[in-house]
């Protein structure tokens, strides 16, 4: 038996919860991942699994076992990154994910960035608006838009901030009276962007006298994709919110014209995650720092060009 790779495998079945999962992602088969553990357990003397058709649990056993599994992994990885360089010198391939539209915007060109400092780096970029599930789905780092994280166990670091606002086409706007005040939003058209960090409960606008909760549940236009959804506003489909990143192009084209320009929505967090461990990889910890210096700047250059 492969003591350090018996291991592996019992830490991946307890990460992902399914011995499936484990041969998806070590491109094994169930019966060997299977046998991995079955060997463990005979060598061991103790039952690491409860196991039915359904499901997989720990064991108390097992949930110690796995507790001391982490630190000596995480050593002995450190070991091994130590020997090749690789927690000083980043190089491989970097598995990134991120949000459409600031992938679309600004995380594309980031790459190019960081790709010209770190030469040896080939990243590949993902756009999804669902938070994947970082060890399982093999992603270094997922860069989410978000007010608040949930607890998941991954490490988040902030790298930039923005914010929405209300947009609509001139071509709509021509046709209904002057918008001055929140109430004048009444009887409008509103198109909704959904995904998993989107509110459900409507627009919050944010302005000097305070905050406004705008229910917008009634949306006659619902649609997951930031680009789709500028494009859906500039035909004159109704009013939105899309983040200054993905509006700016068309506020400076006059393709769009902001809506009640004294209002935003709330602030939110740009994040970098990674899978939390004791040893941070040197690509995965340069791409971070990288993003903070580059992207942040991007962000607060173009809110301020928006605010002049």
């Amino acid at each position: 038996m492969d003591k350090i790779h018996s291991l592996r495998v019992f830490s991946r079945v307890v990460e992902t919860g399914s011995f499936t999962a484990v041969a998806n992602v070590l491109d094994s088969n169930v019966a060997r991942v299977s046998r991995a553990v079955s060997e463990l357990e005979n060598d061991l003397r103790v039952r690491l699994f409860h196991r039915t058709t359904r499901r997989i649990t720990l064991t108390d056993a097992g949930a110690r076992y796995y507790e001391r599994c982490q630190q000596i992994l995480a050593d002995l990885d450190y070991a091994d990154a130590e020997a090749g360089n690789a927690m000083n010198e980043p190089h491989g391939t970097l598995r990134v994910h991120a949000m459409p539209g600031l992938g679309q915007t600004h995380l594309a060109a980031c790459i190019v960035g960081y790709q010209a400092r770190y030469p040896n780096i080939e990243i590949e970029l993902v756009l999804s608006s669902t938070m994947p599930r970082l060890v399982e789905e093999q992603f270094d780092v997922s860069v989410v838009t978000a007010r608040t994280l949930p607890d998941s166990g991954y490490v988040s670091q902030v790298t930039g901030t923005s914010y929405s606002m209300l947009v609509a086409a001139p071509s709509y706007l021509e046709k209904h009276a002057p918008l001055r005040s929140p109430d004048d939003l009444d009887g409008h058209a509103f198109v909704r962007l959904q995904s998993p960090a989107s509110s459900t409960d409507g627009w919050q606008l944010e302005g000097a006298d305070g905050d406004v909760l705008l229910n917008a549940s009634a949306a006659r236009y619902r649609i997951n994709d930031p680009e789709a959804l500028r494009v859906a506003l500039r035909a004159g489909a109704g009013i939105g919110a899309l983040a200054v990143y993905s509006a700016i192009d068309d506020l400076r084209a006059g393709t769009l014209v902001r809506v009640l320009p004294q209002f935003q929505l709330p602030t939110r967090n740009v994040y970098s995650v990674y899978a939390s461990r004791r040893y941070v990889d040197a690509k995965i910890r340069t791409f971070v720092e990288f993003l903070k210096e580059d992207l942040s700047a991007r962000l607060a250059a173009q809110e301020a060009t928006l605010v002049s």
